[in-house]
């Protein structure tokens, strides 16, 4: 006769609890994590504000700054001078336009000759440069052919009208000789002044 068995679990009821506690455990901890990450969120929120607030406050006090500044430069008609007016009208038509004038300069300027450093000081523009020296080329012709150029740029020739070599000196540099020149470029009023 074959004998069967029959196995009964007595702990079911265990199971199903721990099964329950297990699902309680989880649900709180996402719960918390939930809760954890949205009071993140929420202080994040609260800084950004605060921050946001803190710009748009700057931006306001800013503005009514510049409109106070304003005020303060906004001057009726009566008040100015007849000198003024000549001062305005002396800067608007005698200034110099010095891109253009430094695009013609070096497009002028060949590679024979290095222009070291220029200054522009009582309306005289002076060019200091260098130049190699060539016993198969004169040294003034290269200087000369370079005054001709400037005097007939058209952008350079308005301001300055009067182009001339003020002075030259030979030197010797790493064994090279070289000519340093200086070229002064006077304005229509220094001619008349000297």
């Amino acid at each position: 006769m074959s004998q069967v068995y029959f196995k009964i679990n007595l702990n079911k009821y265990g199971e199903l609890r721990r099964k329950i506690e297990r699902e309680k455990n989880i649900f709180r901890n996402t719960v918390i994590v939930f809760g954890f990450l949205t009071l993140l969120l929420f202080v994040f929120a609260l800084i950004l504000n605060g921050n946001m607030e803190k710009k748009v406050d700057n931006r306001r006090q800013l503005f009514s700054d510049i409109r106070k500044e304003i005020k303060t430069y906004q001057i009726s008609g009566d008040y100015i001078s007849a000198k003024d007016l000549e001062r305005l009208h002396k800067v608007s038509t005698e200034r110099i336009f010095w891109a253009k004038k430094l695009v013609a300069l070096s497009e002028k300027t060949t590679d024979k000759i290095a222009i070291t450093h220029f200054s522009f000081k009582s309306d005289v523009l002076s060019l200091y440069g260098i130049t190699r020296l060539d016993r198969k080329e004169k040294e003034f012709d290269l200087i000369d052919d370079f005054i001709t150029k400037l005097k007939n740029n058209h952008e350079i020739s308005t301001d300055f009208p009067e182009i001339k070599i003020v002075m030259s000196r030979k030197d010797t540099e790493k064994d090279v000789e070289i000519l340093r020149f200086q070229i002064d470029c006077i304005t229509e009023d220094s001619s008349r002044r000297s």
